[in-house]
């Protein structure tokens, strides 16, 4: 069995922790392991004994939370590119609760993600509590807790991962930001479509099509 890195025990404040995370709800910060000695193996047992889902930055656990809109538009959205994914052969897509490993020490929890099967030699899903690897495509669904400086780390992550293609997905405004590098966005508004560009090529979805299933 691979070792899981351990994370050096740091003391954390409120002050260091909004500092770093930004105007964070300090309810999502997890006080047990304390902030600053968490690990990947907290990451897992806490999902394993709780079902309850918690990224891990710098040591400190983040849960990821969910209003109904955005986990409905998450499924939605999983639907879309699952149906497409599976029409092309082209891999298989992950729910709120697939972890990736993007680094040692550093989980992510996109809410929607899409794994190719080339990144898989054997072309099969792997029975394991975590990627240990970026997937292609990570979305995530805006909600009302996250902070832009939460959101800014967390693309940076994902490219530094190796992570193609990320898209931010805002109910509330109705719009999708998609980055295919930290620094190069598309801002699509409700009446444009969104596209999978060079990864995901005959891809489309108009967006007002994928936002009104928040009007059933």
């Amino acid at each position: 069995m691979t070792a899981i890195p351990q994370v050096s025990t740091v003391d954390w404040t409120v002050a260091d922790l909004l500092d770093r995370f930004g105007p964070i709800l300090l309810s999502r910060i997890r006080q047990d392991p304390r902030p600053g000695s968490a690990t990947e193996q907290d990451v897992v047992e806490i999902h394993d004994r709780e079902k309850r889902c918690y990224e891990l930055v710098d040591g400190v656990l983040v849960e990821k939370t969910m209003g109904v809109q955005e986990a409905f538009l998450a499924i939605a959205i999983a639907r879309v590119l699952g149906d497409f994914a599976d029409r092309q052969q082209l891999g298989f897509i992950l729910g709120s609760d697939g972890m990736a490993r993007l680094a040692p020490g550093l989980v992510r929890i996109p809410d929607v993600s899409l794994v190719l099967w080339d990144q898989l030699p054997k072309r099969r899903v792997p029975r394991i509590a975590m990627l240990n690897f970026a997937p292609a495509l990570a979305v995530e669904v805006l909600s009302p807790s996250n902070t832009r400086q939460e959101m800014d780390r967390k693309l940076r992550d994902y490219f530094a991962a190796g992570v193609r293609l990320v898209w931010y997905v805002d109910p509330v405004a109705r719009r999708v930001q998609t980055f295919t590098a930290v620094d190069q966005s598309q801002l699509l508004v409700e009446e444009e479509t969104l596209t999978g560009g060079t990864l995901l090529p005959g891809f489309a979805v108009p967006l007002r099509e994928l936002f009104a299933v928040l009007d059933t």
